[in-house]
């Protein structure tokens, strides 16, 4: 085999690993936690304006309260916290990271 092929092979493998890790039924509590504080995270940064939760504050310094938008009906509905986050939410981010972790591999191979 050319060493290219076991670079692809070994790159395809350490994928599949990281999957049945991520994505298996026995998922170990801090990876839980951790992706659930990735999922926070992202929604927060994807909201456009500086309130999306009741723990941010606004350019004054203040507590955003009841005026953000985690708050309030209706309009964006930001994931503030991680009890909101379901398990479709974590399985969806996983699936999604293991998508971008697969083509960096194979970018990585194509590269050599």
């Amino acid at each position: 085999m050319a060493e290219s092929t076991l670079t692809r092979v070994a790159a395809l493998l350490c994928c599949a690993l990281m999957a049945s890790t991520v994505l298996g039924d026995d998922r170990s509590q801090p990876a839980q936690q951790r992706i659930e504080r990735e999922v926070v995270a992202q929604s927060i940064a994807d909201y456009p304006g500086r309130c999306p939760c009741p723990y941010n504050v606004t350019r004054n310094g203040s507590s955003c309260g009841a005026r953000s938008a985690w708050s309030r009906k209706g309009g964006y509905a930001p994931i503030c916290y991680e009890d909101e986050v379901t398990s479709e939410m974590v399985k969806r981010h996983s699936q999604q990271r293991l998508q971008q972790d697969t083509r960096v591999a194979r970018q990585d191979v194509s590269a050599q």
